[in-house]
């Protein structure tokens, strides 16, 4: 690999590693610093974490507006101070009493348009600092509801013991959205507290665990899927003339009708820009050639 290739890799993350150790682990096998990753996933939680190699990483912050999809066990009865099992403990009251069909009533009143009060370990600033310090540092933290959409949330597994419910679910939702939050509020919904168990991100946005790699296959053959590939799985697509690919290359606008942000193409397949509709022209957002 030469530092002037660019692409994504998907990795299947392990438990126990924070995102930013899959990064260095990625740079150290791509040859290159310039690696970043779209959308954090927590150190206990494993699946899908999309990386960007070298041109690639200004994608990021387009891929990152994309509905993420993941595998999740809740345990009822158990409230800590993370939402998850990582967590102290703060309060315990049977959930032994809850039948399957309450709690799947419930579960179905977190689909839709919801305003979610993130977990109070985030990485949301507050003020300059990042909420989860805060909290490590003994402060209280009170993060406001902001807007989050779950498309579909579905129940597979109903497993009660003798204090605590675990239910396996399975959700789509938009980025930004705390899967952990959602099982503090269903365990509050129920009146007996909850928290996150086991979280697995199989997709964000078209990437799926299908195309993932865990990182000792990286470490033995490392695969990048390549820009244009990556581009054409995540955005609409327009393929150019070479008058205006010239023009593109430039950062000229384009007399072209898009119906929204679109991935442009040279007539041999080169991935040019992402331009979006400015009135009756098509606008560059970002070059990368």
């Amino acid at each position: 690999m030469t530092t002037s290739d660019a692409g994504l890799v998907v990795v299947d993350k392990p438990g126990g590693m924070t995102s930013h150790d899959v990064v260095s682990r990625v740079r150290r096998l791509a040859g290159t610093r310039k690696v970043g990753h779209a959308g954090t996933l927590d150190p206990m939680a494993t699946g899908v974490l999309v990386l960007g190699v070298n041109r690639a990483t200004r994608l990021l912050g387009h891929l990152m507006l994309t509905e993420k999809a993941y595998d999740a066990t809740i345990r009822l009865g158990v409230a800590t101070t993370t939402d998850d099992a990582e967590g102290e403990v703060t309060a315990s009251v049977s959930a032994g009493g809850l039948d399957e069909a309450t709690i799947r009533a419930a579960a179905a009143e977190f689909v839709g348009d919801l305003q979610q009060v993130p977990t109070a370990v985030s990485a949301i600033k507050v003020d300059g600092k990042r909420a989860y310090q805060r909290v490590r540092d003994g402060e209280d933290v009170e993060l406001k509801a902001r807007p989050v959409t779950v498309h579909e949330l579905a129940v597979h597994d109903v497993r009660p013991g003798a204090e605590t419910v675990d239910l396996d679910v399975s959700l789509r939702c938009t980025s930004g959205t705390y899967v952990r939050a959602i099982a503090r509020d269903l365990g509050a919904r129920l009146g007996v507290g909850g928290h996150l168990t086991a979280l697995r991100r199989t997709a964000v946005g078209p990437y799926g665990l299908d195309a993932a790699h865990t990182l000792d296959e990286l470490a033995d053959d490392f695969t990048m899927m390549p820009i244009a590939e990556a581009v054409r799985a995540a955005f609409t697509s327009r393929d150019l003339d070479e008058a205006q690919a010239a023009d593109v290359r430039v950062g000229r606008a384009l007399d072209l009708d898009l119906a929204g942000l679109t991935a442009v193409f040279s007539p041999e397949g080169e991935f040019l820009a992402l331009y979006e509709p400015r009135g009756d022209i098509a606008k560059a957002v970002a070059v990368f050639v």
